[in-house]
């Protein structure tokens, strides 16, 4: 099953149901398709036979899916648990291989690959040899080509190509690593921000007490422990608050709550399938996480069904920090919760609506779910302005606007910049006297690599990519969600998050440094920054322009529901829903030099051009 793949093959991409963790598969399946090849992505009813492949009924509709397609390259994905992902991964072989579907049984199938964690992929590998190739995660685009056998000149060059600017970043973080600086990163002293470590502190006077002297941004980072044991799981987890806040490094705890949390947050779950993250499930529990952290702000996972009332507990019994509402996502359009989309949108709205009467900040948690999604640049852009425009509507005054760089990871820097650049020249002209923008950036979800040395350099560099953004500004960013270093390879520890913010800490000084004396590049006025970010800005306008003029009330949740549901936001990737939404999935996106285009015939068509024929389908139809 090593034979090469040639352009003669249709590859099959496949995941479990459980597995929400589609960006691995999304993104081989842009470069497969880029190089000229044939892919089929096994949709939401597949993902559940082949969580279990071994059951009549789903073994039946596997092969009926292998046959129809023509499939004789397999793929399959499963970024949890190690050990799950091996035991799901013998089941499919074994039925492959009892159905006689590969060729070393007389059938099609010629080549199989597994994608997990790297542990997963060390034991696949183990029980398979060269039989089956794995992916860790990380591999380049060339990497990834040549592990399947294709030429990677197969792929167009803007495509494998890198950017010199971000291969000075990757050396820069390779310099900080070997300098060991993070080893005498010493805690901010933030005593004296207003009413400091109690319920009554906000975080924007955490921040407004770091601007007025001189601190560096603040940290913020994701942790979340499962085990099969929950009340031994929430335990476990109080102990990691009081070990991050006895650190002092973390301003800002994000809880990674597990799906029934979200979900069905005080029912008996009898034995349902969890997901991964803190199996959370009563009001004191979340009280006790709260007092635990100290002085730590804590803030939580929304809910993703009856998201006003749980938005209310979280405000009661954590002070939640802020509210990351995503609108249209985490609901049946991206399989991560039960709502509809209509009904997603109204909840989304009425909680906040709350959020605004408390008085608390909101994140959009939205540009980086459609980018996940094959979104264009542009599209990414529009959903956070929207987003932010229906949050001032409503009544919200402090918006935290979340930047996720690195997405998708064939995304060149500067091009993160332009993108970063446009979105908050566009929010920032709400800003007044009741409505203020707080940038917080991140490092990609799927960036980081599974060699741990490798992505504390990466950490490091996507540091001063941030930095980057506002060079001119010292107080930006506010916020930096420190994505852990480790991530890529195992789930963060208090150990490996403290670690992390130490190293993003002290490549974010270095940089300055290094900027302060002349020894980096200027990015502020960058021709190819500066060039991009005007185009982005100018679709962006024609875009949200003919919203405002086709779309009656389009910040209410009829609205929001219609924007999508006619196409002004493509998401050629969208693996759930895609008949309730025809429009939104016909359109075709490419990366090409480093930037996401909506194409026809492999050319980039312009936001005036697609806002066209938008406008004349809504006349047709």
């Amino acid at each position: 099953m090593s034979d090469p793949v040639t352009r003669a093959d249709t590859i099959g991409l496949a995941r479990t149901r459980i597995d929400a963790h589609t960006l691995g598969l999304l993104r081989a399946d842009e470069l497969l398709r880029a190089s000229g090849f044939r892919t089929v992505i096994a949709g939401p009813a597949l993902c559940g036979a082949f969580s279990e492949p071994a059951r009549a009924e789903n073994s039946s509709r596997i092969r009926r899916w292998l046959s129809e397609n023509r499939i004789s390259v397999l793929c399959f994905s499963y970024r949890l648990g190690a050990e799950d992902g091996v035991r799901v991964f013998r089941r499919l072989m074994g039925q492959l291989a009892s159905d006689r579907l590969l060729k070393t049984c007389g059938g099609r199938i010629k080549a199989v690959y597994f994608a997990g964690l790297p542990a997963a992929c060390d034991a696949v590998h183990h029980l398979y040899g060269d039989a089956v190739g794995v992916f860790r995660g990380d591999e380049s685009p060339r990497e990834t080509l040549t592990r399947m056998g294709i030429d990677p000149a197969l792929a167009p060059d803007d495509i494998a190509g890198v950017h010199p600017y971000d291969a000075a970043l990757a050396s820069f973080g390779r310099d900080v690593i070997a300098a060991g600086d993070e080893a005498s990163v010493m805690p901010v002293d933030r005593a004296t921000s207003k009413s400091f470590g109690t319920k009554q502190e906000k975080v924007v006077d955490r921040m407004e007490h770091g601007r007025r002297h001189g601190l560096p941004p603040l940290m913020r980072a994701h942790a979340g422990p499962y085990q099969s044991n929950r009340r031994e799981a929430v335990k476990h987890f109080e102990s990691w608050c009081r070990e991050l806040a006895r650190a002092g490094l973390l301003d800002v705890l994000s809880i990674g709550t597990s799906q029934l949390t979200q979900e069905r947050f005080g029912e008996a779950w009898d034995g349902r399938p969890n997901g991964g993250g803190v199996p959370i499930n009563s009001p004191r529990e979340y009280e006790r996480i709260g007092q635990a952290a100290r002085p730590m702000l804590v803030r939580t996972y929304a809910g993703t069904r009856n998201v006003p009332e749980l938005a209310a507990m979280h405000e009661r019994t954590l002070h939640n920090a802020w509210h990351a509402l995503s609108l249209w996502w985490f609901s049946r359009l991206d399989g991560r919760g039960p709502n509809a989309v209509p009904t997603n949108l109204r909840e989304h709205v009425e909680a906040l609506r709350l959020v605004a009467s408390a008085g608390t900040p909101y994140e959009p948690n939205v540009a980086h779910q459609f980018a996940f999604r094959g979104a264009d640049d542009v599209t990414c852009i529009v959903s956070a302005v929207l987003a932010a425009r229906t949050a001032r509507r409503l009544g919200i005054r402090n918006l935290i606007l979340p930047i996720m760089l690195n997405q998708p990871k064939y995304t060149w820097g500067v091009n993160d910049l332009a993108k970063a650049r446009a979105a908050l020249t566009l929010v920032r002209e709400l800003e007044g006297s009741t409505f203020r923008v707080t940038l917080q950036t991140r490092a990609g979800l799927d960036y980081l690599s599974h060699e741990l040395p490798k992505a504390k350099a990466q950490l490091a560099a996507v540091t001063a990519l941030m930095d980057d953004i506002e060079p001119d500004d010292p107080r930006s960013p506010d916020i930096i969600h420190v994505v852990s270093y480790c991530e890529g390879h195992h789930l963060a520890t208090p150990r490996t998050i403290n670690e992390s913010i130490r190293i993003t800490r002290a490549a974010l000084a270095s940089y300055r440094r290094l900027r302060a004396g002349g020894q980096v590049d200027d990015m502020s006025a960058h021709p190819e920054v500066r060039e991009r970010t005007s185009s982005l800005i100018q679709g962006a306008r024609h875009v949200l322009a003919t919203v405002e003029a086709c779309v009656d009330r389009p910040y209410t949740p009829r609205g929001l529901y219609d924007v999508f549901r006619l196409g002004f936001l493509p998401v050629p990737q969208l693996m759930h829903c895609r008949d309730e939404f025809p429009e939104a999935v016909r359109w075709q996106t490419e990366v090409r030099r480093g930037r996401v285009d909506v194409c026809v015939d492999g050319k980039p068509l312009p936001p005036k051009e697609r806002m066209q024929q938008v406008t004349a389908r809504m006349l047709d139809g």
